[in-house]
């Protein structure tokens, strides 16, 4: 179940960001709420994501890594931000370090 919690952690912190840029963008007060929802559930998910037993580094680690790369994601596919060679090499690193980050605790 802890990687259960993560995953929403994730998916929810994404949620609410890609909220917040329709929300700044005129999209009313319903984005607003689907900001303050969103970073809540985030938060919530994440407090059974450490109640689960992972370590406190480790899952703001990979919750906050994760969310960088696929806002930058989302964001590309949803509102042709830029995504350049440059960000893949990023997200990738991204990518690297939370497997590092992962491995190194298992010993």
């Amino acid at each position: 179940m802890t990687w259960f919690f993560m995953t929403g952690a994730i998916l929810t912190e994404v949620a609410a960001t890609l909220s917040l840029r329709m929300a700044s963008q005129g999209g009313g007060k319903k984005w607003l709420v689907a900001v303050l929802v969103g970073y809540l559930a985030a938060f919530a998910f994440l407090t059974l994501t450490l109640d689960g037993g992972l370590a406190l580094g480790i899952a703001y680690g990979i919750w906050a890594a994760s969310g960088v790369a696929l806002t930058a994601v989302a964001s590309h596919v949803l509102w042709q931000e830029p995504l350049t060679k440059v960000m893949g090499l990023g997200i990738g690193l991204i990518v690297i370090g939370v497997l590092c980050i992962e491995l190194g605790a298992a010993h």
